[in-house]
């Protein structure tokens, strides 16, 4: 149980069972009490110290070193790229940037990574480093396992610096797959500061927008595991196949039950 939880719950020793039920269930600031018509002191300070943890993970450099380990570099092998955003002050300032790849990655991709196939994985450090750190390393083997059991054809796994949702559209340009797939860091909010998205494509062309896009979100401690966010990702991704389609157009069915 997270250090936050566990103090919300003995904050709470005072008041009824009820109450105290309500609140374990939800990472959510109900029924926390008042000291007169402020909050108590406990609160208040929870609330300081998750607003700084999201302040954190937005300014948080991403280091994949000491994200993944050298191991699971080795054995992944996974490509770092950068964003035209050279810097996170940039990033924030020009969301526009972070749509697209500076040229000397787009130059290695092309050089590196193999175009026309199934599957291709991007991983974002988005808005949320701490979010890459704490749910990537145990959701892309998940990833790959599931790949390999249907007999997909994925690409090198990108990790990308600075980025935005957008440069889906970059990938697609790029390498063609018949789906991308793209893990990033959401916004930090005052429940956590380590969320992960997967925002999906059908093949992913410039121009394309949000309606174009599938997404599976909430990919933390207390929302979406790491095992069940890979099934649903990996079964939207077999019906986008399915269906040459992604975006509003398509509604995400349940896995199947093994």
């Amino acid at each position: 149980m997270p250090d936050d939880l566990k103090r919300q719950i003995a904050a709470s020793e005072d008041l009824p069972d009820v109450v105290r039920k309500i609140r374990a269930r939800t990472p959510a600031r109900l029924l926390a009490g008042r000291a007169g018509s402020a909050y108590r002191t406990s609160t208040q300070l929870d609330l300081r110290e998750a607003h700084a943890a999201a302040r954190d993970a937005v300014r948080a450099e991403l280091n994949i070193s000491e994200v993944f380990g050298s191991e699971f570099l080795r054995m992944w092998d996974l490509l770092e790229v950068h964003t035209q955003a050279a810097t996170k002050d940039e990033y924030l300032l020009r969301p526009d940037l972070g749509r697209h790849l500076d040229q000397p990655s787009a130059a290695e991709i092309r050089k590196r990574c193999a175009p026309d196939l199934e599957l291709q994985i991007a991983v974002g450090d988005g808005l949320s480093v701490p979010a890459i750190a704490a749910q990537a390393p145990a959701l892309l083997p998940l990833l790959y396992a599931g790949t390999r059991a249907r007999d997909w054809t994925v690409g090198t796994t990108l990790v990308i610096h600075h980025s935005r949702v957008g440069i889906l559209n970059e990938i697609g340009e790029l390498l063609n797959p018949r789906v991308a797939i793209l893990l990033i860091g959401e916004r930090p909010g005052l429940a956590t500061a380590e969320s992960l998205s997967a925002y999906m494509a059908y093949r992913p062309r410039d121009g394309h927008t949000d309606a174009d896009r599938n997404l599976i979100s909430n990919i933390h401690v207390r929302g979406l595991d790491p095992e069940s966010a890979a099934n649903r990702i990996l079964n939207l991704a077999t019906q986008m196949m399915a269906t040459d389609s992604s975006g509003y157009t398509l509604r995400e069915s349940p896995p199947t039950l093994k």
